[in-house]
């Protein structure tokens, strides 16, 4: 597996070795000893999500506050996803700043993202499967929500506004400069 650093402290990316033949392929997706070997992290993941989203659905841009911060270990399994992680860590260097990444099943590529992260992602192809690994249990009381079009974020989607599709709960969420950050 190879594993990269992205421009933001904590988030990696990584891209799993596959192995394919005539049969078609094998790959392990993750290995906790390499990955706390290369990052230094030592991740200890306690639930798996799956979700399913057609064409211009933007989910997000979610995260849990502590005592429930959780880090991710996202991937697509079938589809295209262009995912984003948002640093709302307000002493960091780098708040308000983001990592975008094209997922696929196709280049099978994975994004890490630390605690102390907004995730979302928008669905590229007609439908896509995402699937995500937490350090955490899902706490409604602790979630958190940001705008996916705050303009301070300035993030660059790759689809027209009038094409996003988002739940009535993501509508609601508010500015970076109103959110509660960590």
């Amino acid at each position: 597996m190879e594993i990269k650093k992205s421009n933001i402290e904590g988030v990696w990316i990584l891209e799993p070795n596959c192995h394919a033949d005539q049969r078609g392929y094998f790959m392990e997706t993750f290995r906790e000893e390499e990955f706390r070997r290369l990052t230094g992290i030592d991740p200890h993941f306690v639930q798996e999500n799956e979700s399913l989203s057609k064409r211009g659905v933007v989910r997000g841009l979610h995260y849990q506050l502590p005592p429930y911060a959780q880090a991710k270990l996202v991937r697509v399994v079938r589809g295209e996803v262009w995912d984003v992680a948002v640093d709302m860590r307000r002493s960091s260097p780098t708040f308000g700043a983001y990592v975008a990444v094209t997922l696929s099943a196709e280049n099978r590529r994975q994004l890490y993202i630390p605690e102390g992260f907004a995730h979302g992602f928008v669905a590229l192809s007609e439908e896509a499967v995402l699937q995500y690994k937490c350090s955490a249990y899902y706490h409604p009381e602790a979630e958190g929500g940001v705008a996916w079009n705050d303009p301070t974020l300035a993030i660059a989607w790759p689809i027209a506004p009038d094409e996003v599709c988002l739940s009535p709960k993501d509508q609601q969420h508010p500015l970076l400069a109103d959110a509660k950050c960590f």
